[in-house]
């Protein structure tokens, strides 16, 4: 400990009685974290039934006859920007018409976006726009990537 060990062991103590105060008051969660961690929760995706949804698992993209739906959805994104996640596009191919038809599966990766207040309650976000990208195959006369307002 040097050439005067005493004033080594109070210099110690002095630094540790300072350093207890400093780490205590870091530690305390200031407002201005606390005020940030409470903002409004993350949009949610309006079904055809206008109720409000998070991560769901199947949603219907055609509400009038229900032919064209994405199933197996899993998000590996849902903030207050986007939300993206894969699943399939199951769409009805109405041969020879649509109630004798037969649905087809296509892989797509689904991304949400532009969101907005929402209408219905304007404390609550909801994505406008949702894009469809098919990874694997895609029903005739479909481009690659398909995007589509969404309505509340």
């Amino acid at each position: 400990m040097g050439r005067n060990p005493m004033r080594a062991a109070v210099t110690l103590c002095a630094a540790a009685t300072l350093a207890v105060p400093l780490g205590t008051a870091s530690a305390a969660p200031s407002t201005e974290h606390t005020t940030r961690t409470q903002q409004t929760p993350d949009p949610v995706l309006v079904n055809c039934s206008s109720q409000p949804e998070v991560r769901p698992e199947a949603f219907l993209l055609a509400c009038g006859d229900g032919n064209s739906r994405l199933v197996s959805l899993h998000w590996f994104r849902w903030d207050a920007n986007a939300a993206v996640g894969r699943g399939s596009n199951a769409i009805n191919d109405c041969d020879p018409y649509c109630a004798a038809g037969t649905f087809h599966s296509y892989p797509v990766t689904v991304r949400l976006d532009q969101p907005r207040a929402w209408e219905k309650d304007p404390g609550e976000r909801h994505y406008t726009r949702m894009t469809l990208t098919y990874t694997d195959g895609r029903p005739d006369g479909y481009p690659r990537v398909v995007t589509y307002p969404l309505t509340s």
